[in-house]
């Protein structure tokens, strides 16, 4: 209703979003009171987390997969539509040497800064855990900081032709999951400093640190699908 322009759309939507966070903050309060205070639990339970975010993760690389599959089919077999060559004619490009690069060197960065704080973790350490976890939300934020200017200073658009369409979708779904990661990262950091996280019992860091690295991981497809064989 919001999105064609209904009367009342605004306020449904704002209520809509309001009602979600709440459920999503009482939700995962309720479960960090039963695991970390009550002991609920238990090493049994703790494996339907642990493969709820396996099966979480393989379901985000097959929805990824889609859009890859997108940009290169078109690339490598381009249609009638746009003139059969790839690029498309008149349709500018970013260079992949310069933003893109750094961006894409940055993000194995914060991996090895949260595998840094998942050893100290497990080695007892809480204040090297948070030092730890503080660099990987700000480099974080940088690389997001740098995605920013690259939709800032992009030549195309999502509307513009099949390259801009699939630069926009591929990078701004990466976007979003190196900012939910962040979220989590910041949540993660606080329980930290709290206490919350022990040697045996940090499940939900440990879900966390699986879902960065799949996002540094996958970083490099769009790296080059987009950036570099966009730019040939």
């Amino acid at each position: 209703m919001y999105m064609h322009s209904f009367q009342g759309g605004a306020t449904l939507l704002s209520l809509g979003l309001i009602f979600l966070l709440y459920t999503m903050f009482v939700w995962w309060r309720d479960v960090l009171r039963e695991s970390t205070l009550e002991g609920h639990h238990t090493k049994a339970i703790q494996l339907g987390p642990r493969y709820g975010s396996i099966l979480f993760i393989v379901a985000e690389v097959m929805f990824l997969f889609f859009f890859f599959w997108a940009s290169s089919h078109s690339s490598l077999a381009p249609t009638v539509e746009i003139g059969g060559i790839w690029l498309p004619k008149g349709i500018g490009v970013l260079d992949p040497w310069e933003i893109p690069l750094l961006n894409t060197h940055i993000l194995p960065s914060f991996g090895a800064t949260v595998t840094w704080a998942h050893h100290a973790i497990l080695a007892g350490k809480e204040k090297r855990a948070v030092y730890a976890l503080v660099a990987t939300v700000s480099l974080a934020l940088v690389s997001t900081g740098f995605q920013g200017m690259e939709y800032y200073q992009a030549p195309s658009t999502i509307s513009g032709s099949i390259y801009g369409s699939t630069f926009f979708l591929e990078i701004g779904f990466h976007s979003s999951h190196v900012i939910i990661g962040t979220l989590f990262l910041i949540v993660c950091g606080i329980r930290q400093y709290l206490g919350h996280l022990t040697k045996k019992h940090h499940v939900g860091f440990e879900a966390v640190a699986w879902y960065w690295h799949f996002v540094d991981v996958v970083r490099l497809f769009p790296f080059v699908s987009i950036y570099w064989w966009g730019g040939i």
